[in-house]
């Protein structure tokens, strides 16, 4: 309890605004994959998986690079300004998103939406690494993961109970957003003390400040080969939101934990079920945030004990078993187990990565060094988006394989049919229900075998951090 006090209000007061800012943005992310590829009749606008994956990485990764740009602009002019100022595009990301169908109109308005993630995540990093020591960190962090685990797990259980209207998802992202007006009344600038020539500086000069420091950080081999490395993790680890809800929705028979919830806990299964039977994939994928709640500070307090790498290198590999597994059943209990498997590797490696960059980042630089904190998760979020969208379409795509199963047994399916309708109507010819045309369309095209890609590209990352930290960071404490 000692070493919880140790910690000042600033560093609870950034935890709780971190909780709401991923309350919003899991609530409506999560849900996000099948909103852009599910069937019309469902509320989804029936994208295919090479434009989810093409729209969610390209957008996801800019997300994750402007931070280069923003976390600098922090550094100069205040954290709390910038806090104002992404606060406010997110409400207005939110409230706009929904009203827009198209690819393009929603590509635009989801570009939008990551300037305002992109402006917040540096400074929010940065001061958890600003409020805590060398002593205090590994909790620190430990602490932060989980507030980000609890916002992540809320924000989906909440927007799921709206998930027949698409537009109230958004809105209520909104609404949590605006909650941390109330909060920044109690947040402290924590950045080091501006030059007092700040207020004459032009933005022009900002932006070739940040584009000379980014020329004195490509020097450092080092530490662009360990961000090379982390975006295999990131690619492995995204595709809990860009691809496992579409799998789970796709291929995974959850009858059996609907059954259980309908028996023990009926408010569950009345309110997190597609249909009698159906949980809703995005219900399942959150065990993920449950399980971090849950056992979070247990792992940080064994992992503690480790090199920041060390523990990375063991995260990334349990990780990565857990999120081949995930792809590999359609049995819902298997699936469960996977994402615990790939939740443990998860909270012992993940946190560790920013706690690294917060440790070896000079003083005056914090948020600078946390915005390049994220160019992994840039560049997984760009090949992830590959892996879901291209690979998953012509891997493990239930509509490619049905359409392909049509063509091969000459079938006549009217045009314009919805997803849902179509599937139906291929069932219906063929006298089977639509469970069992799943089945038959999994075990004639092997849909589990992506499980093989992800694997391999977790297990590359893992090996390469591991020859990292023995042959070029062997002489570092």
């Amino acid at each position: 309890m000692n070493l919880f006090q140790k910690f000042p209000k600033t560093f609870w007061v950034a935890n709780v605004i971190e909780l709401f800012e991923r309350w919003a943005w899991y609530g409506f992310f999560m849900l996000f994959a099948n909103y852009l590829t599910s069937s019309s009749d469902a509320g989804g606008l029936e994208f295919s998986n090479s434009q989810k994956g093409m729209l969610m990485g390209v957008g996801t990764g800019i997300l994750y690079f402007l931070p280069i740009l923003t976390g600098a602009i922090a550094d100069r002019y205040g954290y709390k300004k910038i806090l104002y100022l992404s606060f406010t595009i997110y409400i207005s990301a939110f409230i706009l998103l929904p009203m827009f169908d198209t690819f393009t109109g929603v590509f635009i308005m989801y570009l939008y939406l990551a300037l305002g993630a992109a402006l917040f995540k540096p400074v929010i990093s940065a001061t958890i690494a600003k409020t805590t020591t060398a002593e205090t960190s590994s909790i620190g962090f430990g602490i932060f993961y989980m507030m980000v685990n609890i916002g992540a797990f809320f924000g989906p259980m909440v927007t799921l109970l709206f998930k027949g209207s698409s537009h109230m998802i958004f809105y209520i992202s909104a609404g949590i957003i605006a909650l941390n007006f109330i909060l920044l009344f109690f947040y402290k600038e924590v950045g080091d003390e501006k030059p007092k020539n700040v207020r004459n500086t032009s933005l022009s000069q900002t932006f070739g400040d940040i584009f000379k420091n980014m020329s004195e950080i490509l020097k450092d081999v080092k530490f662009i080969l360990f961000l090379v490395i982390v975006a295999g993790f990131w690619t492995m680890y995204n595709q809990l939101f860009y691809t496992l809800p579409v799998f789970i929705s796709q291929w995974v028979d959850t009858s059996s934990m609907y059954s259980f919830f309908h028996t023990h806990i009926p408010f569950i299964s009345e309110n997190y079920s597609l249909a009698p039977g159906v949980m809703n994939s995005e219900f399942v994928t959150n065990l993920d945030a449950l399980y971090i709640i849950a056992l979070q500070i247990i792992v940080s307090s064994i992992v503690m004990r480790l090199k920041p790498l060390h523990s990375m290198i063991s995260g990334f590999f349990v990780c990565t078993i857990g999120m081949a597994l995930t792809l590999f059943s359609q049995d819902v209990v298997f699936t469960m187990v996977a994402i615990l498997i790939f939740a443990l590797g998860e909270m012992a490696g993940s946190p560790k990565i920013t706690e690294y960059i917060g440790r070896i980042a000079p003083s005056d630089k914090k948020a600078l060094y946390m915005g390049y904190s994220f160019i992994p998760v840039f560049l997984g979020s760009i090949f992830a988006g590959y892996i879901s969208g291209p690979v998953y379409q012509n891997m493990s795509d239930k509509v490619t394989f049905v359409k392909m199963y049509v063509a091969e047994n000459n079938l006549n399916i009217p045009e314009g049919l919805s997803i849902n309708a179509y599937f139906e109507q291929v069932a219906q010819q063929m006298n089977m229900t639509t469970m069992q045309l799943t089945n038959t369309l999994w075990e004639t095209y092997n849909p589990s075998k992506l499980w093989l890609v992800i694997l391999a590209i977790g297990m590359t990352a893992t090996l390469a951090l591991f020859l990292y930290d023995k042959f070029l960071m062997k002489d570092s404490k």
